[in-house]
């Protein structure tokens, strides 16, 4: 978070929020105004950018004028009587392999600029830097051992992307060899900073030790920046529980819609098992009821013969004895 004020004397207050390496904020710090408080200079920038990339050309062009050219001492053809116009060497600039006229030749283009300017346009490339939100400042770099993938991990964790300038001291040498491997992060000594290197990448990072002009730790900061910190792992920690919570009820209405299902399915294959159980019952008891009516059937013929030979008995009975009476 970067905030600027101005009082009634004009002079612009500049905090900036201090993060560790871990991206947590851990104060705020107040910053020098003279140094990221300034109005922006745009054309003074744009003067002194030329200058630095000018100075930065080694200058070491040259080409071969007519007289540096090898061979072409004797003249081509006779003065007269040719018909063309007349030449004294094949080594001047209209002919093919001969010298250049008005070419390049080694030189310095190194401009002078003030030290004031060189200061001021500094100044006005932080400065803009840090209106735009740009800048980090962190406390210090804590890499054990050079690794690439401690130091991406910190700048997702200070939330940087795209062209990052990081500046260091010159005791930072794990710091160095961490960021090195990384194409989008340029690097550069405190001592050696300039308003290019600052206007030509997005963001701005500095340590406690390489932030130019010092700082001053705002009362109180340290105290509101760890409070502000627990109150973000709470509601961290609330809703982590909260999607916990979530989970476990979706896992018991999952659990509930299995047993439904399960019960269900059990109903249904008993309703099937008491189908057949009553279709093998109801032939059961009609081939009873056909047995039980044989049997009955059976029962009534033998008890009609038995009276019939009783009856017959009887008869013969009847016949005996008349016939003793009549004897």
């Amino acid at each position: 978070m970067v905030s600027a004020t101005i009082s009634e004397e004009q002079t612009a207050t500049v905090t900036v929020d201090r993060h560790n390496a871990a991206g947590d904020v851990i104060d705020t710090v107040e910053l020098d105004a003279s140094i990221f408080g300034v109005t922006p200079n745009v054309p003074l920038m744009h003067q002194v950018v030329t200058a630095q990339l000018a100075a930065r050309r080694s200058g070491t062009h040259s080409t071969k004028t007519r007289s540096e050219v090898r061979g072409g001492g004797a003249k081509p053809y006779r003065q007269k009587g040719t018909g063309r116009a007349r030449q004294g060497t094949t080594r001047a600039p209209q002919f093919a392999g001969g010298g250049v006229a008005f070419g390049p030749k080694p030189r310095s283009y190194a401009q002078r600029t003030p030290r004031k300017m060189v200061r001021l346009a500094l100044c006005s490339a932080l400065s803009d830097r840090l209106m735009e939100g740009k800048l980090r400042l962190v406390d210090a770099w804590e890499f054990e051992v050079p690794k690439t993938k401690d130091a991406v991990k910190a700048l997702l964790a200070l939330n940087l992307d795209g062209r990052i300038l990081v500046v260091l001291d010159a005791e930072d040498a794990i710091a160095e060899r961490s960021f090195g491997n990384l194409p989008e992060v340029h690097l550069v000594e405190g001592a050696q900073l300039t308003a290019y290197e600052v206007l030509a990448n997005d963001w701005i990072v500095f340590t406690s030790a390489t932030l130019p002009g010092g700082l001053t730790v705002v009362e109180g900061s340290a105290e509101a920046a760890t409070a502000a910190r627990e109150a973000a792992d709470a509601v961290e920690a609330a809703e982590a529980a909260e999607a916990a919570a979530e989970a476990a009820v979706a896992e018991a209405d999952a659990a509930v819609e299995a047993a439904a299902t399960a019960d269900a399915a059990s109903a249904l294959g008993g309703e099937t098992s008491a189908d057949g159980d009553d279709s093998d019952s109801g032939g059961s008891s009609t081939g009873d009821d056909t047995g039980d009516d044989t049997v009955g059937d059976t029962s009534d013929a033998d008890i009609s013969d038995s009276a019939d030979d009783a009856d017959q008995a009887d008869e013969d009975e009847t016949d005996e004895t008349d016939a003793e009476d009549d004897e």
